[in-house]
């Protein structure tokens, strides 16, 4: 009978029971954005996703058997029966390469038309095709609903019982007899011959068989599952082989060996799961295409760090730790600016470390800090390196470090590629569970989302994030902290199954469904129909035990002082480092500057003029005799014979003198000349005309400096007739120092006064307009002098030209002998 499911017809009726669950799901696809997904599985699902390109390379011709469900996605019991299959792919995972498992999604545009051609009018319908499948064939229909992992896994052993001819990647599943076990090790080169005793109806044998038994005479290595070892069936009726084992319970495992001795295989439960379980762990048999577990002593010398026996039932901090340093140090460190989504992550990623991390107290000190300035972070983004600086705290908080490294103990592995970090990171989430559980948080979400957030943004295997965000897609736990513990232990089981076989598994730490039934005897179940089940009321115990505070070693740890005093060095190197970058910097820039900007050398003229400066109102004292005589005699009439008593800025205008004649030197050989060298015609003046205008000139360069040195004070020095100290090395030419008990009386050195600063007016005016020529020639240079020099310097010139040519064509001469044979 079909029930209708929207305006297709479903393949399987549904019991009254399942009525009001299939009319919520009906609900449920009409209100939710759920029938807007592109399908119900995913790759995570270890499940073939069928498309128009892939159908025919996956179901004509194949050398093994694939189930096949054509499902609708907005049908509810579709989606009913989803979580159904994914449980059959994990269950039959290890049936491969017999059986494989497919999907196809008829509701997409792009399939229907495979999904016409193999006749498909309901939904969900299931189909089995054979191996090596024509390309015609519409493959066989599993009739009447079958909604159990158990009774599927039966209907595809039944299908490939009726195989014909027998698939070469499916290990036989009849019988055997005891004349074929004399022969057998002649005929197969294994290590274990494993022999499940059961009653003619059980499924056991044969699923163990399809779990764990590989011929080598059938199946190329390439294709193996487990090598060193073979499963037969033998049935209650064989009674000689059960006569000679003394078989007294069905089911139950022997293991036979050459030669014709036995042993009983020990399980907890005489069930399928077990016996596989405990089939794979013999000596010797390991996955094909595997390399051997690495024997201990070559663990040591294979890896990088050396190998750190430990407790396989115990965590170590040490490895917590490790993860810690490269999630925040080199995952997060792959995002120079971190915004948006990415920073709401890490904030409430480290935020959930700073609550629940059970570590040391250096390490919380730091998280806490750590997570207290995320917090304060208000802007869009942050920059790692700012990060990085709280990380490795480069403010040198007392107590507090992360230690940096990785030392891996329960999750290193036998080579470096194996296990370490994601196994660190695995185990840190279920401690961060435990320790929210235990701390009474309210929220089960709360350590959950962050995991979910920190992966979808940060974990650098970016296939590994999309499977976990499939399986936090489904949905998570809203009920209580114990929810959330299970939940994340059933999906590390889940992963657990996808990744056993593949390449990145340890041979020397296989994945398992963890706890093994040797950690946790309780925590495993069987069921009413003989599968096997968890007992979550055991399980959760063991878990809370196993991830507690104080279950966790602190073996191999480094002491902290140790580890402040290395964080201390690293910090006083690094700004060791830091400096000297700073000043090679300093110096490229310099360098590049001069190579840009080079300094420019003054010229003989600027270099004259710069030493004229200093000496430049006794140089327009002596230019000016030439041209203001007439004036000069005037003023001298009308001051008399009295002569002037040094001003009080007068002292501060020669040792203004005294200090710019030491700043720059005169010109290295030259000197000023001697009183009768002097090259002023005294002939042509009269003595006192002559001294009436040197008065007057060295009053005019008094007046220009008293406003710079008004209230400075200095020890008076010997008085000239010109009102002007002298420097030692300078001398006034032709000028005799007057006597030091002059007076004038306070009417003359007002009136003095006055017309001081009435000629100083005028003869700055005539000053300023003289040319620096006429200064340099004013201190004694004839122009006789200036000739020598031109000439003294051209000739010097003329012969620096010489000397370079000459030695330039030396050279040249000299690489041509060279380069000669």
């Amino acid at each position: 009978m079909a029930r209708s499911c929207g305006r297709a017809t479903s393949r399987f009726p549904l019991h009254p029971r399942e009525a009001a669950t299939l009319a919520a799901w009906l609900c449920v696809c009409l209100l939710s954005p759920w029938a807007a997904e592109a399908g119900l599985y995913t790759s995570s699902d270890q499940i073939i996703l069928l498309t128009p390109e892939n159908v025919e390379s996956v179901l004509v011709n194949s050398t093994a058997a694939t189930v096949v469900e054509f499902y609708a996605s907005w049908c509810g019991h579709c989606r009913l029966f989803t979580p159904v299959y994914k449980r059959l792919a994990i269950d039959i995972k290890e049936w491969k390469p017999a059986v494989d498992l497919a999907a196809i999604d008829c509701a997409e545009a792009v399939n229907r038309k495979v999904c016409s051609s193999y006749g498909i009018t309901g939904y969900p319908t299931i189909k089995f095709f054979h191996a090596y499948t024509k390309a015609r064939s519409n493959g066989l229909p599993f009739k009447g609903f079958i909604g159990d992992v158990q009774g599927l896994r039966h209907k595809i052993i039944d299908k490939l019982e009726t195989h014909v001819p027998w698939p070469p990647a499916c290990p036989p599943l009849e019988p055997t007899s005891e004349a074929e076990l004399d022969s057998f090790f002649e005929t197969n080169n294994v290590q274990h011959l494993a022999l499940i005793f059961e009653e003619a109806n059980s499924y056991i044998g044969r699923e163990v068989t399809a779990c764990v038994f590989i011929s080598p005479s059938c199946l190329t290595l390439d294709l193996l599952q487990f090598d060193n070892i073979a499963v037969r069936r033998v049935l209650s009726t064989e009674e000689g082989l059960v006569t000679k084992l003394g078989v007294t319970e069905f089911p139950s495992c022997f293991l036979y060996y050459p030669g014709g001795n036995f042993t009983r295989l020990k399980v907890i439960v005489e069930a399928r799961t077990f016996y596989s379980y405990a089939l794979q762990r013999l000596p010797g048999v390991v996955r094909s295409g595997k390399p051997p577990p690495v024997a201990r002593d070559v663990l040591i010398n294979s890896t990088e760090d050396p190998w750190r026996p430990f407790n396989r039932s115990r965590v170590y901090m040490l490895d917590l730790e490790s993860t810690l340093h490269y999630s925040l140090r080199v995952e997060v460190a792959a995002h120079t600016i971190i915004r948006g989504e990415a920073l709401i992550s890490l904030k409430k990623y480290v935020a959930v470390l700073a609550k629940y991390f059970p570590g040391r107290p250096v390490v919380m000190n730091l998280l806490k800090s750590l997570s207290s300035w995320l917090q304060d972070q208000s802007g869009d983004e942050i920059s790692y390196e700012a990060f990085k600086e709280m990380v490795d705290n480069s403010a040198q908080s007392p107590d507090t470090a992360l230690p940096e490294g990785e030392r891996w103990v329960g999750c290193q592995g036998s080579q470096p590629q194996f296990r370490r970090f994601p196994c660190g990171v695995w185990t840190l989430f279920h401690v961060l569970t435990v320790q929210a559980k235990t701390a009474g948080s309210s929220d089960p979400q709360e350590v959950l989302t962050a995991m979910r957030k920190y992966v979808h943004s940060f974990f650098g295997c970016r296939p590994c994030a999309e499977h976990f965000e499939n399986m936090a897609s489904e949905g998570l736990p809203m009920v209580n902290m114990s929810a959330a513990v299970l939940w994340l232990w059933a999906k590390h089981n889940r992963v657990n199954n996808r990744l056993a076989g593949a390449l990145t598994e340890d041979p020397n730490f296989p994945k398992i469904q963890w706890p093994s039934p040797e950690m946790c005897p309780s925590c495993h179940m069987v069921k009413e129909n003989g599968d096997h089940g968890w007992s979550q009321e055991k399980v959760l115990p063991f878990l809370m035990s196993y991830f507690s505070s104080d279950s966790i070693l602190t073996d191999y740890l480094e002491d902290e002082s140790q580890i402040l005093t290395k964080q201390r060095e690293k910090h006083a190197s690094q700004q060791r480092a830091l400096e000297a970058q700073k000043r090679v910097e300093r110096k490229a820039r310099e360098a590049s500057d001069f190579m840009m900007h080079p300094p420019v050398q003054p010229t003989a003229q600027e270099e004259e003029e710069e030493e004229e400066e200093g000496e430049e109102p006794l140089d327009e004292a002596v230019t000016d005799e030439e041209e203001e005589g007439a004036e000069g005699a005037a003023a001298a009439d009308e001051m008399g014979s009295k002569t002037p008593e040094p001003s009080p800025w007068a002292k501060p205008e020669m040792g203004r003198r005294q200090q710019q004649a030491r700043q720059k030197p005169s010109i290295v050989g030259m000197r000023m000349r001697d009183t009768q060298e002097d090259i002023v015609d005294l002939d042509s003046f009269v003595n006192q005309h002559y001294k009436a205008k040197a008065l007057l000139l060295a009053a005019s360069s008094r007046v220009k400096q008293r406003t710079l040195q008004r209230k400075e004070e200095q020890e008076p020095g010997p008085v000239f007739g010109l009102g002007m100290e002298l420097d030692a090395g300078l001398g006034m030419v032709g000028l005799q120092p007057l006597e030091s008990d002059f007076d004038l009386d306070v009417g003359q050195k007002r009136k003095w006064q006055q017309k001081r600063e009435l000629t100083g007016q005028y003869f700055g005016e005539e000053s300023s307009r003289k040319g620096h020529w006429m200064s340099m020639l004013s201190i004694g240079f004839s122009k006789v002098d200036i000739s020598l020099c031109v000439i003294l310097y051209f000739l010097s010139s003329m012969c620096l030209l010489a000397m370079y040519l000459f030695f330039k064509n030396r050279f040249r001469l000299r690489r041509v002998k060279i380069s000669l044979p």
